[in-house]
């Protein structure tokens, strides 16, 4: 009974030593395992890229600004003096010539006026003639000592008073001719004539508004637009040495070109509200695409830059270095080079320093690039069939990301 009632005795030292062991073997397999983890990455797959070769060429400087579009002269045609109008000698959106008859205002008082004028010049003729008739008899009883000084010398002055009465005459009726010539209203420039202002039969007065025709000169016609303080200097440095500079009006959406014409004419003062100087062009607009008040993108080329380094604009990058390149070494690794930009049209940007003709640059799988990493170079995807060379640059820019999705693929999958 003692015996089979004894109590098993516990070994508290041989538990220990196995939860030992087991801690142990569990921080040894997690340490191998990331060892093990860590080890591929030492000899991870180089980066796919693509990549162009930095390359010569010319690039235009071009300030691309918003602009309005100026009419040469809009003028409101009003009347010079008062009455009814009798007729209206023009069709609403009409092209006129200079001189060409617009309306009529009723002449008949300023006719009957006019002869008022002439009776009265008339009359101080004869008035004029019996005077110096007079002043030469004075003047020979006056040799003769016969008549009193005073008598002569006042019908001397008497004469002249006559002469002056004539001259008013003449002036008068000149005034009344004018007022004639004034009711015969006619187009003082040529131009497109707006939409009616008055009917005949109403009475007008002189300087009434609205006035009787508004007329805009279509062609040619000039755009003004604004270039800030920053690039002033380069324009009048090319606009004072005679330069001719091309100017390009596009559309308000920027899709379509409009015209072409020529800068002619920079403001004398800056806005200090916005630091800008208004520019004028002039445009021969021959096809009248130009409206006037017309909203347009305007495009100034203000030089050409030639023998530029050009390389393809998606392999700029900015960062903190600032504005940088991704430099393909001959060991087939990149390091980042820091590069001072140029102008760019979009598609090329120019390197004013820190690249050279011939230096191999990456242009796309640029996402996971650093310094010092390996990489391979891929091929570009051909175009889809039937895609036109013309694209917008929209397009382009999206062809130009497919080939960067394809590397990505490439590199995961050879991970």
């Amino acid at each position: 009974m003692s015996e089979a009632s004894q109590t098993p005795v516990k070994h508290p030292g041989r538990r220990r030593l196995v939860i030992a062991v087991v801690l142990v073997a569990l921080v040894a397999l997690i340490v191998v395992h990331v060892l093990r983890k860590q080890a591929p990455a030492r000899g991870s797959a180089p980066q796919v890229v693509t990549v162009a070769t930095a390359t010569l060429g010319e690039m235009p400087v071009v300030l691309s600004e918003l602009g309005t579009v100026t009419p040469v002269a809009t003028v409101t045609v009003l009347p010079q003096l008062s009455g009814y109008l009798t007729a209206v000698g023009y069709r609403e959106g009409q092209d006129v010539e200079k001189g060409q008859f617009l309306a009529q205002i009723d002449p008949r008082q300023y006719e009957i006026s006019k002869q008022q004028a002439e009776a009265q010049l008339a009359k101080d003729k004869a008035s004029l003639a019996q005077g110096r008739s007079d002043l030469a008899r004075y003047a020979d009883l006056y040799q003769k000592k016969s008549i009193a000084e005073q008598t002569y010398f006042d019908q001397k002055f008497l004469v002249q008073q006559e002469e002056a009465a004539v001259k008013v005459d003449q002036a008068n009726i000149a005034q009344f001719e004018l007022d004639l010539a004034y009711c015969r209203i006619t187009s003082p420039v040529s131009g497109r004539v707006g939409l009616r202002l008055v009917d005949p039969g109403n009475y007008v007065t002189a300087s009434s508004q609205p006035g009787i025709a508004v007329i805009t000169t279509m062609k040619p016609t000039t755009v003004e637009f604004t270039v800030p303080q920053n690039s002033l200097g380069d324009v009048l440095q090319r606009f004072n040495s005679g330069a001719k500079m091309t100017v390009t009006a596009y559309s308000s959406d920027n899709t379509k070109e409009i015209g072409a014409g020529m800068l002619y004419a920079v403001n004398n003062q800056m806005a200090t509200a916005t630091g800008t100087v208004t520019l004028r062009a002039t445009f021969p607009n021959d096809d009248e695409a130009l409206f006037p008040n017309e909203f347009v993108n305007v495009k100034l080329l203000v030089d050409t830059l030639r023998n530029a380094v050009l390389v393809p604009t998606p392999a700029v990058q900015n960062g903190a270095p600032g504005d940088y390149v991704y430099l393909v070494n001959a060991d087939k690794t990149v390091s980042v080079h820091k590069v001072t930009l140029g102008p760019s049209d979009g598609k090329h940007t120019v390197i004013a320093s820190g690249l050279a003709a011939g230096d191999t640059v990456v242009t796309d799988g640029m996402d996971r690039l650093s310094d010092g990493a390996k990489i391979q170079v891929g091929e570009a995807r051909p175009p889809a069939s039937g895609a036109s060379e013309a694209a917008a640059p929209g397009a382009a820019s999206d062809a130009r990301r497919r080939p960067a999705a394809g590397a990505a693929s490439q590199a995961s999958n050879a991970s």
